[in-house]
């Protein structure tokens, strides 16, 4: 299993660049024809067009000039601008390309640890994403134990690979993002590393679960959802919980 996304812009709150328009710009750019573009893509002459029509209306300046006549319709080119939005999209594609593959890594994808997530973007479906900073990195050959230093004055101890350290370029101070779903929070036992402190701002039950939101100061909070019968907490009672350190991927 692979995580994959598809990259698109919008402009003026529409889609602008599709991947599909990429590629028939590419084709355009090649065969200096839309009647062969569309073939090559592939996708009916109409469709063509009315895709370049949307992206010349939308963009500041044309992307794709016409020149009328020919047994093909006339000859078709890119415009600079337009070759200056496939470059530029070429380097955000890769830029994309390598976040997916980082998470890929560093969410061990192929144990199931996110199959519940039906489609992962550059926008994630995990509630927690805490602003921190590094504060330690022990590692060995194969793995690295890296503490995080949160707003709240609180630490939060997270379990990596030393190859996704290195390919991040982790280091002392830097600032991370961590990333955990609600469901590897948990109330703390008193053994637990991960223990955080907080008071509970947010509270929503039904007969099986409890989703719960916890202030733990200076803008700091994070959702657990924990079975309604392990529970009988309140809103605005104070919690103590863990998050599960192997749950946690880090981005920047």
């Amino acid at each position: 299993m692979e995580l994959s996304s598809a990259l698109t812009f919008e402009m003026l709150g529409k889609p602008f660049l599709l991947e599909k328009r990429i590629v028939l710009l590419h084709a355009i750019k090649e065969h200096g024809s839309i009647s062969k573009a569309a073939k090559a893509v592939p996708m009916s002459y109409k469709s063509a067009w009315e895709a370049v029509d949307v992206m010349n209306s939308l963009s500041p300046e044309p992307i794709v000039s016409r020149e009328t006549g020919g047994k093909d319709g006339g000859g078709t080119t890119i415009t600079e601008y337009g070759e200056t939005l496939l470059q530029n999209y070429a380097l955000l594609k890769a830029e994309h390309t390598r976040f997916l593959e980082r998470l890929s890594e560093l969410t061990e994808i192929q144990s199931g640890t996110f199959k519940t997530i039906g489609r992962l973007a550059m926008q994630l479906s995990a509630r927690n994403q805490i602003q921190a900073e590094v504060l330690s990195i022990t590692s060995t050959s194969v793995h690295a134990d890296i503490v995080l230093a949160l707003k709240s004055g609180q630490s939060l101890h997270v379990v990596i690979t030393q190859e996704a350290v290195e390919n991040l370029q982790i280091e002392v101070g830097q600032s991370m993002t961590a990333i955990f779903k609600s469901n590897a929070v948990s109330l703390w036992q008193g053994e637990e590393e991960n223990h955080l402190s907080g008071s509970i701002v947010e509270l929503e039950k039904d007969e099986t679960l409890c989703k719960i939101v916890i202030d733990m100061g200076n803008h700091d909070k994070i959702v657990a959802v924990l079975e309604t019968s392990d529970t009988t907490l309140t809103l605005g009672s104070n919690i103590d919980v863990v998050v599960q350190k192997n749950h946690i991927i880090l981005g920047k």
